[in-house]
């Protein structure tokens, strides 16, 4: 599953979209409102797995509970 995939399956009805912008040189950079919750140049590495979604956590809230529990 992509960071996108993973950050809409939890937070999809809190979120009007997800934006992804190609770069260069290795950039990685997840921002929420135009702020920076990880960067990979200032940290120089790539988010563990889950990281991301820990960091999104107190700027989207805990992923609601939206899907059925039946499926």
């Amino acid at each position: 599953m992509s960071l996108a995939e993973e950050i809409m399956d939890k937070w999809a009805p809190v979120l009007g979209g997800v934006e992804l912008k190609t770069g260069s040189r290795g950039v990685f950079d997840v921002a929420v409102d135009s702020e920076t919750v990880f960067s990979k140049g200032l940290l120089k590495r790539f988010p563990a797995k889950g990281e991301i979604g820990k960091l999104l956590a107190p700027k989207l809230g805990s992923p609601p509970e939206w899907r059925s529990k039946h499926n």
